[in-house]
């Protein structure tokens, strides 16, 4: 019922393509870079044959990857976030250059993982578990459409395949003196917007290109507040502004560019203003090492932890959809608890003595 042809793929590397038929049913049929993977496939889809289980269907056998990537970024990427569109295009082009002529019906869990593990190692670039993840995650998404919405799949390839593991996200945060430190070198920076632009990230926990690319249409100073219509879950987010920060807005608003409606433009205003060159600056003139801009927004929910804020109200002042990003700040909310019931049990205690 089965039979196995050893076949050149496109790129010239040796393969072997299964067929397995039934009467009354069009064929199924897979292909494999190594014989051993064949003849398991081979032997467990014999057996559903037999068993009745013939689910692949007749639209999985007229497309392509290349054909359902095609119709995902022409019908569903244009609905998300400008950043989520241009990273997911990027991710989605990877895989349609190395799998997109097979047909659906041969794209199997193990030839997935097979180009998890070249991505993760090849194109002379070593990528990060996070980084192949995402790649994952886009390629999911895809499928995911493919079987719920359009009906080309009854079921996703990607299920079987593993994700690999990544590390616990990093928790670099300011200290008092390194803070004081960072905003002293702001100020004295010529960078004319950097000063406002570091307390801002530190009072909002807002990300860099999140600030770079407000609009004055985005800041409302009567309300006190700032919209984030561009954010990297492509959810609105409303940031409240208070104290120092928003006086320094309220400032920056009184000298702003009448030719541009960024809040920090570039010099020619027609793009956000570039602080890399800024930045790298005041972090080595404060004397400040092994911290990036990004830190600051750590900086920022661990000072709420802290303070007292729960991991629900952090998840929702950063954008996490989940509380499962923001656990990484549970133990400085539980630390600064426990010092707390600490200092009330020791003044409670000389009152009595």
């Amino acid at each position: 019922m089965a039979t196995i042809e050893q076949r050149r793929g496109k790129d010239g590397q040796q393969v072997y393509r299964v067929k397995v038929r039934r009467k009354g049913a069009p064929p199924l049929t897979a292909t494999f870079s190594k014989l051993s993977e064949a003849k398991k496939w081979a032997q467990v889809n014999e057996g559903a044959v037999l068993e009745g289980r013939h689910f692949k269907t007749a639209e999985a056998k007229r497309h392509t990857l290349a054909d359902l990537i095609d119709r995902y970024v022409e019908s569903v990427l244009p609905h998300k976030s400008p950043s989520s569109l241009y990273m997911q295009t990027l991710q989605l082009n990877w895989w349609k250059k190395r799998l997109g002529h097979y047909i659906l019906t041969d794209l199997t869990s193990v030839l997935i993982a097979e180009y998890r593990d070249k991505l993760a190692r090849g194109d002379g670039v070593l990528r990060a578990n996070s980084t192949v993840n995402r790649y994952l995650a886009a390629l999911s998404h895809a499928l995911s459409i493919a079987v719920k919405e359009w009906g080309w799949l009854d079921d996703s390839p990607m299920r079987k395949v593993s994700k690999p593991k990544e590390p616990r996200g990093r928790v670099r945060f300011l200290s008092d003196d390194e803070r004081q430190r960072l905003l002293y070198t702001c100020k004295a920076s010529d960078s004319r917007y950097l000063y406002t632009i570091v307390v801002l990230a530190l009072s909002t926990g807002a990300r860099k290109m999140e600030l770079l690319n407000l609009t004055w249409q985005d800041v409302n100073l009567k309300r006190a507040v700032i919209t984030l219509n561009d954010t990297k879950n492509g959810e609105r987010r409303v940031l409240p502004l208070a104290g120092h920060v928003l006086g320094l807005m309220q400032e920056h608003a009184k000298i702003r560019r009448m030719d541009t409606p960024r809040v920090f433009p570039s010099y020619d205003g027609k793009g956000p203003r570039d602080i890399r060159t800024a930045w790298k600056h005041v972090i080595k003139r404060a004397g400040i090492s092994d911290f990036r801009f990004h830190d600051l927004r750590h900086s920022a929910a661990s000072y709420l932890a802290m303070n007292g804020a729960s991991l629900a109200e952090i998840a929702d002042i950063l954008g996490h959809k989940t509380l499962q990003m923001t656990k990484r700040y549970a133990h400085l909310s539980e630390a600064h608890t426990a010092g707390v019931v600490a200092r009330m049990n020791q003044a409670q205690y000389l009152k009595t003595v």
